[in-house]
């Protein structure tokens, strides 16, 4: 007996879908061959009374009773079969086997007969209870019946013959549905087991052995199965992997500027020191009081972004004045590799947009082009501008990114160079800033050449916003270690 399950109901499916197909088809196909071995014996029996009775009544006979009756026999007399002729009371008159005389008859087909047919009858004889065929036809005189033509044949031949037929149907039957059940057994084993393996193994990953995969070359949905839950795995893995390196690598950071505040606190409490050292102390507190204040804020906007918390302040945002403002945030900071960043443009382009969170992306990515520049370098930022959208290029020409990295540059946590410090979370966050504005991030890179990321904005709907049109100067402003803002 099969266990309860997928495989049980595939198999009764698939038996219970043939058998009632089969049995419909045999017993049509019985009763087809009845049918047609039936209506072979009438028809050859009615074609036999349709051409005495022709016969017959060209060369009718004016004898007496006895006589007439017996001509009537021998000119319509059939072999394997018994001719009764009966009156139109249905009394057998005279028979050729001299059984069952004095016998009146009632049955369907004398009773059709004397309308005017050819008519059959299949049932079981008086007396002797076989199965046989009537069939009867009225002879006419001056066309009133006169008498009644009965022939009545054994069916034993035929219905064993069905028997027969039905016993090979029936085993042919059998054997289709134990093919049928063979078949559907190793069917449902086929897909029964690769779900048996690939639930074992759910099993272990549920438990969290995420190092197990699901082998074999299923195919169709099932491979798809195995494949997603193998790739599942090894997301959870590679997941779990940045999880503990962004621990390690978010508790340096956070012990970094704590070590330093404990420090100069203790420093400070103990006394003693004169003021220089006291203002340097408190320097030194402030600012890596401000390191840790970015770093929880930048986990508390990534944790707001992925649960749809971060609230937007829309409104009307100057993409030229806004990327002047993260230059002069960064000269200082720029100014310490001596590295200029200029702004080429001939636009002032005017969105729609949350002003703090645009400024907090363009300083991500200005910021990380000025960590990753090399000394006295060069960073570009540009615009261009179309009917829909307005592009923001910030270009570098630092150490660039390799091509096994700038595929996961903006995963969560990730870090190209674990030396340089941050969460990991800097470029998830811009991106996610970039779509509420329902924009676009495109980074391209090369290993030794610089990093070239592009923000794509949209523009609002109707006329093509320009703040104060093109720049009569050319358009090109920059900032370098030496001048400072250069318009």
């Amino acid at each position: 007996m099969i266990k309860k399950g997928i495989r049980r109901q595939i198999v009764l499916h698939y038996f219970l879908v043939v058998f009632m197909a089969l049995l419909l088809v045999e017993v049509i196909f019985l009763l087809a061959i009845r049918t047609y071995y039936y209506d072979s014996v009438h028809s050859h029996i009615a074609r036999h009374i349709d051409f005495a009775d022709e016969y017959y009544q060209k060369f009718r006979l004016n004898e007496d009773d006895t006589a007439k009756l017996n001509e009537i026999i021998s000119y319509f007399e059939l072999d394997l079969t018994e001719l009764q002729l009966l009156n139109t009371s249905g009394k057998v008159l005279m028979t050729t086997s001299d059984f069952g005389s004095d016998l009146t008859i009632k049955t369907s087909d004398v009773t059709q007969a004397l309308a005017g047919d050819i008519s059959r009858w299949v049932g079981k004889q008086q007396g002797t209870g076989q199965m046989v065929m009537a069939v009867s036809y009225a002879l006419q005189n001056g066309g009133e019946n006169e008498y009644i033509l009965r022939y009545v044949t054994s069916l034993d031949k035929i219905n064993n013959k069905l028997l027969h037929l039905t016993m090979w149907a029936l085993l042919i039957g059998v054997s289709v549905l134990a093919t049928v059940l063979a078949f559907s057994i190793g069917l449902a084993n086929s897909i029964v087991k690769p779900l048996n393996n690939i639930r074992a193994v759910s099993a272990q990953m549920a438990k969290g052995r995420f190092n197990v995969r699901i082998k074999g070359d299923y195919k169709y949905e099932l491979g798809e199965l195995a494949s997603t839950l193998n790739y599942m795995a090894q997301e959870i893995v590679r997941s779990n992997q940045v999880k503990d390196d962004f621990i390690s690598s978010i508790s340096h950071e956070l012990r970094t500027p704590l070590t330093s505040i404990k420090g100069w606190s203790e420093t400070l409490n103990s006394g003693g020191y004169d003021p220089d050292e006291t203002r340097i102390g408190m320097q030194i507190i402030t600012k890596e009081t401000d390191r840790l204040i970015g770093l929880v804020e930048e986990i508390l906007d990534f944790s707001k972004l992925q649960q749809n918390e971060m609230k937007m302040v829309m409104g009307i945002v100057g993409l030229r004045e806004l990327l002047q403002e993260i230059m002069l945030n960064l000269w200082a900071k720029a100014e310490k590799k001596g590295i200029e960043i200029k702004l080429e443009s001939e636009i002032k382009p005017v969105i729609y947009a949350d002003a703090n969170r645009l400024k907090q992306v363009f300083l991500n990515l200005v910021d990380n082009a000025i960590k990753f520049s090399h000394e006295n370098g060069k960073i570009l930022l540009s615009m261009e501008q179309d009917e829909k959208f307005v592009t923001v290029s910030v270009r570098d020409f630092g150490i660039g990114i390799s091509e096994e990295h700038i595929q996961r540059v903006k995963d969560r946590f990730f870090q190209v160079n674990h030396v340089n410090g941050g969460t990991g979370l800097g470029l998830a966050i811009t991106q996610q800033l970039v779509e509420l504005h329902h924009g676009a991030l495109e980074m391209t890179s090369e290993l030794g050449q610089g990093t070239t990321v592009k923000v794509k904005l949209p523009l609002p709907e109707g006329k093509i916003p320009v703040a104060g049109g093109s720049d009569s100067e050319g358009g090109v402003s920059s900032i370098s270690p030496e001048h400072g803002i250069q318009g």
